[in-house]
């Protein structure tokens, strides 16, 4: 696969060929993974906001954000309901806590390590959102094809927002934790999820 245009400078690798074609048989357990992603992002953004209520401009567009993830979680379940796909519960993939694992947890190099970081998955999911459409039919074709200028709106917000309060040091920043992201995606992982690796077979 190719990487968008779009996320050249933000992720450092295209998802492998492999995971797509893995991901378009197993879509089922797919689906039921991305409804807990889009909890998990909303999550995400209301810990920003909880966490950084001084910068009122940050909360306001994370806010924004917020409702956004909560309404998309209310589409996949839809969608659930739709195809008769039953909620099960699932461990979570290697990803998330790779990336974890990568940030400061002292201030300010915390918040700018979690805006870069929310720009590499918004950047990744929308990358897997434009490949699984184009494999995939109806609804779920549309309905990835729908989510993916979302994903692609909320990958330039969280830059922005690094960009506006980190002018000299974000650049690097983001590189340092595209080269974890990158790695996170291209190992091996015994579990398909939205943002797990490469699948074992």
């Amino acid at each position: 696969m190719t990487l968008p245009m779009a996320f050249v400078g933000t992720l450092q690798i295209a998802t492998p060929s492999r995971w797509f074609e893995c991901a378009a048989q197993q879509w089922q357990d797919l689906l039921v993974d991305h409804a807990n992603c889009e909890k998990k992002a909303a999550s995400t953004a209301l810990s920003l906001i909880f966490t950084y209520s001084q910068d009122m401009d940050l909360t306001e567009r994370i806010s924004r954000l917020a409702r956004e993830e909560l309404r998309h979680f209310e589409q996949v379940q839809r969608l659930m309901h739709k195809l008769n796909i039953p909620f099960k519960r699932m461990t979570p993939s290697r990803y998330g806590e790779g990336l974890r694992r990568a940030v400061h947890r002292n201030e300010p190099k915390r918040l700018l390590d979690l805006l870069c970081c929310g720009a590499l998955i918004e950047a990744r999911s929308c990358e897997r959102f434009m490949g699984l459409a184009s494999l995939l039919d109806d609804p779920l074709r549309s309905f990835y094809q729908g989510l993916s200028a979302s994903e692609a709106r909320h990958h330039e917000l969280y830059l922005q927002l690094a960009a506006a309060r980190f002018a000299e040091t974000w650049r690097d920043n983001l590189n340092r934790l595209a080269s974890v992201e990158a790695e996170l995606i291209t190992a091996s992982d015994e579990q398909l999820r939205f943002h797990s690796g490469m699948p074992i077979l």
